[in-house]
């Protein structure tokens, strides 16, 4: 039967699969963009290094989302859910949604796709934020009834 700990266990080896598939990304992104401009008139016109760079520079809030998100996990699996800690990491994946949103609509000033992806993510941004706060209201919910017992 599923259960919690196991919905748990499932996201934890998402985290480390999508790690492992944005570093696999990152070591085949010259071959990937390579065909994707033998591929694309606009991709062409851009180049492979504006392609690269976005790639790279992407990979930074990325990889730190998976940080945060992996600490998020861990606590939850250690039953410690609405604690400060953990709307702390909501905020930083937010934030990280959000650099990369910027990353990608600075893109689309070359490659129009781009933008899309950055609406998506800072979607997900706003998303993730309002969870956050519904996170920091539960904690405080949770320290005042840790005062009145």
């Amino acid at each position: 039967m599923w259960n919690d700990s196991k919905s748990l266990v499932l996201s934890k080896i998402c985290v480390v699969l999508f790690l492992a598939l944005l570093l696999a990304s990152a070591a085949f992104a010259p071959r990937i963009v390579a065909r994707l401009i033998g591929m694309s008139a606009q991709a062409h016109e851009a180049g492979l290094g504006l392609f690269l760079a976005t790639i790279y520079v992407g990979c930074v809030p990325a990889i730190a989302l998976l940080a945060y998100l992996h600490l998020l996990l861990r606590r939850l699996s250690a039953g410690r859910v609405f604690v400060s800690e953990n709307t702390v990491c909501l905020r930083h994946i937010s934030w990280c949604c959000f650099a990369g949103s910027v990353i990608c609509l600075t893109s689309a000033l070359y490659y129009i796709p781009w933008g899309v992806v950055g609406i998506a993510a800072a979607f997900m941004g706003l998303v993730v934020r309002v969870i956050k706060n519904v996170f920091a209201k539960a904690v405080s919910l949770q320290d005042d009834a840790e005062l009145t017992i």
